[in-house]
């Protein structure tokens, strides 16, 4: 809270609630031009019909974009059944979903098609009207929900996923996030009336990254040389070492970066991005 609004900018993040109609590159490129910031990216693509969660990172914080994007999303949509099933049978086959499941990513995805593993944490029906069905869905990063719902479809007849919103991707929830309308609003404010109150509820400092990757403190003296690319050391640390493979390094509330494991004589991590 004590950084300046144009230190934020270049180290933070935004969770944007993406419109239906544009792809997730074009909603993080006009976050990007609203702040007149260099680099934007977002955590995790959605289809340009699906809205919701879209966390963007501004500037340096695109360098942490896959620490945050592999946690697990949750999503609420509508899907149209091509024949008639009781609610009864339609939730027993979406059960049967949870847990571990294969899935070839579709047609259109830009990734290898070849079936993978992930995870359904849940899918459960929240209203059924007609052929029309509300359902939620949690699950690990990496899982196609059409492609779920058209999976769904093999063993009853028939489904299509018709809308999604995402209302969850790892930390970031919907009723926290902002439209670009909002960020427009803000950064307006900021410059034309030197209001920064409503910018600087926006901006989320990328040191949350303690949130997802352990984190750990450093002593003082050590800063200088870490900063430089040292490799982290035993006695860099103050207090015990976490058992992670991944490690965010802090002096007090100063991040100084991500360093990952290493079993070297002395050597506890070698830096994977600093923060100098």
């Amino acid at each position: 809270m004590e950084k300046p609004i144009s230190e934020l900018i270049e180290f933070s993040i935004i969770n944007v609630d993406k419109p239906a109609g544009i792809t997730s590159f074009v909603c993080a490129d006009r976050v990007r031009k609203i702040l007149g910031a260099k680099k934007a990216g977002h955590f995790g693509t959605l289809d340009p019909m699906v809205t919701g969660v879209l966390p963007v990172a501004i500037n340096r914080a695109c360098r942490l974009s896959n620490y945050f994007m592999k946690k697990d999303k949750e999503y609420v949509g509508k899907m149209l059944l091509h024949r008639e099933i009781s609610e009864k049978r339609l939730a027993d086959e979406m059960e049967a979903f949870i847990g571990k499941i294969m899935q070839k990513p579709p047609v259109r995805s830009r990734v290898k098609r070849v079936l993978r593993e992930r995870t359904v944490n849940k899918f459960k029906i929240i209203k059924k009207e007609g052929n029309v069905v509300e359902f939620e869905s949690d699950v690990q990063a990496g899982t196609y929900i059409r492609k779920l719902i058209s999976d769904l479809g093999e063993k009853i007849g028939g489904a299509h996923m018709v809308e999604l919103r995402r209302i969850r991707a790892g930390l970031f929830k919907v009723d926290e996030s902002y439209s670009l309308e909002d960020i427009e609003k803000a950064v307006k404010s900021w410059n034309e009336k030197k209001d920064e109150s409503k910018l600087r509820e926006i901006l989320i400092p990328a040191e949350i990254i303690k949130q997802v990757v352990t984190s750990l403190q450093v002593k003082e003296e050590s800063i200088k040389g870490l900063l430089n690319g040292k490799p982290l050391m035993e006695n860099d640390v103050c207090g015990k070492i976490p058992n992670s493979e991944l490690f965010s390094v802090f002096f007090k509330e100063r991040f100084i970066g991500v360093y990952k494991k290493v079993e070297e004589k002395d050597i506890i991590a070698k830096p994977e991005f600093v923060m100098n």
